[in-house]
């Protein structure tokens, strides 16, 4: 795996909407560090970064890197209550 993926993951989910500006705009610097595609390894790492709402667009933008990847993520379907970033992979990956 990458450093700058290692670097990303290591930080844990994407912050909410309450976070500061200097923190949301650090993970969007760590994100886009990221060259393209991501490996299978590194985008399976990656699923475990969302946060629990879209952190001002920054969920999407780790979203499309992780579907740079190989092959899909999630190819089980998520449970009901899983975060909906997960079932929105999940969702994109099966063509629903």
């Amino acid at each position: 795996m990458r450093p700058e993926v290692r670097v990303f993951v290591a930080d844990g989910p994407l912050p909410d909407w309450d976070a500061s500006e200097e923190e949301i705009d650090r993970r969007v610097r760590q994100l886009d560090a990221i060259g393209k595609p991501v490996t299978g390894e590194e985008a399976r790492a990656l699923v475990a970064c969302f946060g629990p709402d879209d952190c001002y667009g920054v969920a999407w933008t780790l979203l499309h890197l992780i579907e740079t990847g190989p092959n899909a993520v999630l190819t089980v379907e998520p449970a009901l209550d899983a975060n909906e970033w997960h079932r929105r992979l999940y969702d994109r990956a099966v063509g629903l």
